[in-house]
């Protein structure tokens, strides 16, 4: 992995902490990091519900990025539960490219942190139903 990859593993794993929150609630089972084309770099943690009004760790960054007045996204990194990295799922890929139509299909993706493995989202996502 490039110093890049390496900084936000590293942010993603200080804030991956699974925990219950209460008896309806769990977090941190999957913690994610966004890196804006400003370079910063965002957290989030996976939040789940039993009513489904959870949020996925990559969301959560992204939003995390949003709120912070960044809107353009460079790479993504996700740490899932059994300390492995993995592409995002569909709801993700799906607010990444409404959040850049135009320019999705660059941004690159960790899939596998041991192997080094990237993709970007266009090769994930090649078309888009809009």
């Amino acid at each position: 992995m490039d110093k890049i990859w390496e900084e936000m593993y590293a942010a993603a794993k200080a804030v991956f902490n699974a925990r219950r929150i209460s008896e309806y609630v769990t977090a941190g089972e999957v913690s994610a990091t966004v890196r804006s084309k400003s370079g910063r770099i965002y957290t989030g943690v996976c939040i789940d519900t039993c009513s489904t009004l959870g949020i996925c760790a990559e969301r959560n960054a992204i939003f995390n990025m949003v709120t912070n007045g960044e809107y353009e996204i460079d790479r993504v990194l996700a740490i899932l539960p059994d300390g492995s990295s993995g592409a995002p799922c569909g709801a993700c890929r799906e607010l990444m490219v409404q959040l850049m139509p135009d320019s999705y299909k660059s941004i690159e993706i960790m899939c596998d942190c041991e192997s080094s493995r990237t993709v970007t989202l266009g090769e994930i996502t090649p078309e888009w139903w809009i």
